[in-house]
């Protein structure tokens, strides 16, 4: 794994980074923490200060009890080297001075308690993404000091702590624009020190096809490059006048995965489907409904044509899209999008209204509904679990949109074991949603879309922010798998771009997903958050300095 520093950005060398970060110098006497100078993002559920804390130096061990507890003990190992420059050992026996796992049964998943004494560092867990949690917990009581006086020293406390959701997701959209490797990483990092748990990949969208599929290549000779890219807004009229291209090949993937498998996180890619498909009907004509050659898009938006979802041959392509992917992504759930689809080229389509007649299909919403059932139900013959935008219901959420405004809903009825990504819509379509059994993830987009500005989403808007409806009946709260925040990146070519929009909102949503309402306070978070932004400016990230 790359250092917690490796991404820090010059002038700063990294003796510089440790003097910041110590500020102060080293004391034998034992400090005890006031319960202003004791922060974590996102806010435990409980935690008790104590007197006195634990000092962290050269002679500091790592006590494990069995092999389970290796991975995190190791990681553990490299984090600590990179803050403090120790470089600790890992044993069996239980010494003085010792930072110690210990298993406890009976926790939920990503569950842990932490205990810190002037003796030692105890992390309690169930599996290992509860011990993974209480490190995190650890690293910001050294990296989020203000103010010490001693080095590497911490307060005592005990916290026990749980994840509200068990689907916490950041989003980052690199269809439109390519951000690569290194910079992913990046992002992962900080998903990782506020205990988020799903990197939910756009990959695959009208405006860039970024990932190597081998039995298609010309999805990235051809679909990964676009001669031209409007700017400023929607329908602008205005081009960078630049090329722009772009796409991970399938080893930087896997390399990608294993990095973010690591911080306990999943990935979750995104294959939209049947619309959204111009990088891909720009590879292959025979994809399209239309049958004509077109380019990748030079403006953003939607696009007349559509996957032909009525060739066996196009349902087979998307099948050996998939079958790589699984490959690639170990991850139950794979996004296939299903918002936005214009139906039109399908209504002036013979042969696709002559195969709706025959298949007795009355509208083009229950062709969708059909087809994205036909698709889960090959993914779960995988043992796989398809998600989609809420579009995948047959619902017509969209007749603020000229061109859907006389669209027909579905009469097919999706899929039930598909999981539902509410986006849009009245609130009471994903309360129906939530009742009739399905899963549901709350990413309505007037409360969680980055790419709207600080003013439309302020910093307090996406902390308040809900995922459970607040009518809905607690019986079916199970139901409500968590949240995502979506980094939609059309107006957001650069890093720095993305950074803006993304920081300081992600740690908002953060503590959405994992703390407790009635544990929640914005005051505190505001706390906390402002010494996670002088981390931040040592790493170099862009954050949005004026929110509220």
């Amino acid at each position: 794994m790359e250092s917690i520093l490796s991404n820090i950005t010059k002038p700063y060398s990294f003796f510089t980074i440790i003097v910041l970060l110590i500020l102060g110098s080293c004391t034998e006497r034992e400090r005890t923490f006031k319960a202003s100078e004791v922060s974590i993002l996102p806010k435990p559920n409980m935690m008790v200060l104590e007197e006195s804390s634990f000092k962290i130096s050269s002679k500091t061990t790592i006590s494990i009890d069995d092999d389970e507890q290796k991975n995190s003990a190791n990681y553990l190992i490299k984090m600590l080297s990179a803050t403090t420059g120790f470089t600790l050992e890992v044993n069996k026996v239980h010494k003085k001075s010792v930072i110690q796992f210990s298993k406890i049964e009976g926790l939920q998943p990503g569950a842990y308690e932490l205990y810190i004494n002037p003796k030692k560092i105890t992390i309690k867990a169930s599996d290992e993404s509860g011990y993974f949690y209480g490190i995190q917990s650890l690293l910001q009581l050294i990296i989020l000091q203000e103010n010490t006086d001693a080095k590497w020293e911490i307060p005592s406390l005990i916290i026990k702590d749980q994840p509200r959701f068990r689907w916490r997701a950041y989003m980052l959209d690199e269809s439109r624009y390519f951000h690569g490797e290194e910079f992913v990483k990046r992002i992962l990092d900080q998903m990782a020190l506020l205990k988020m748990n799903v990197f939910h990949w756009h990959l695959i969208d009208d405006a860039g096809w970024r990932l190597e599929i081998k039995k298609y290549p010309k999805l990235t000779e051809i679909g990964s490059k676009r001669k031209d890219t409007e700017i400023g807004t929607w329908k602008s009229g205005k081009t960078s006048g630049e090329p722009h291209s772009g796409f991970y090949t399938q080893e930087q993937i896997k390399n990608i995965v294993a990095y973010a498998k690591e911080r306990h996180i999943t990935i979750v890619p995104e294959f939209e489907m049947p619309g959204h498909s111009s990088a891909a009907i720009a590879a292959y004509t025979w994809l399209g409904t239309a049958g004509k050659e077109i380019e990748v898009p030079v403006t953003f938006g939607r696009h007349y044509d559509n996957y032909d979802v009525t060739k066996p041959e196009v349902i087979q392509f998307i099948k050996d899209v998939l079958t790589e992917m699984f490959e690639l992504f170990p991850s139950e759930v794979i996004h296939i999008g299903g918002d936005e689809v214009g139906y039109k080229v399908w209504e002036e389509s013979e042969h696709v209204q002559q195969y709706m007649k025959e298949k007795g299909m009355n509208t083009a919403a229950d062709l969708q509904v059909n087809f994205t059932n036909e698709i889960s139900k090959f993914m779960q013959q995988k043992g796989r679990r398809m998600m989609g935008w809420n579009e995948i219901m047959g619902i017509n959420v969209h007749k603020d949109f000229e061109e859907k405004k006389n669209d027909k809903e579905a009469e097919t009825e999706l899929a039930r074991n598909v999981v539902v990504h509410f986006w849009k819509g009245n609130i009471d379509l994903m309360t129906q949603a939530v009742k009739n059994g399905y899963g549901v993830v709350n990413s309505i987009h007037s409360s969680t879309y980055l790419d709207y500005n600080y003013k439309t989403i302020g910093l307090k808007k996406a902390y308040d922010f809900n995922p459970i409806p607040k009518d809905l009946e607690e019986k079916y709260y199970k139901n409500i798998y968590g949240l995502g925040c979506q980094m939609w990146s059309e107006w957001t070519p650069t890093n720095a771009d993305i950074e803006y929009q993304t920081f300081p909102r992600i740690a908002a949503y953060a503590e959405v997903g994992w703390t407790t309402m009635k544990n929640k306070d914005f005051d505190s978070f505001k706390i906390g958050l402002n010494r996670l932004q002088k981390y931040w400016d040592l790493l170099g990230i862009n954050y949005a300095k004026m929110v509220d």
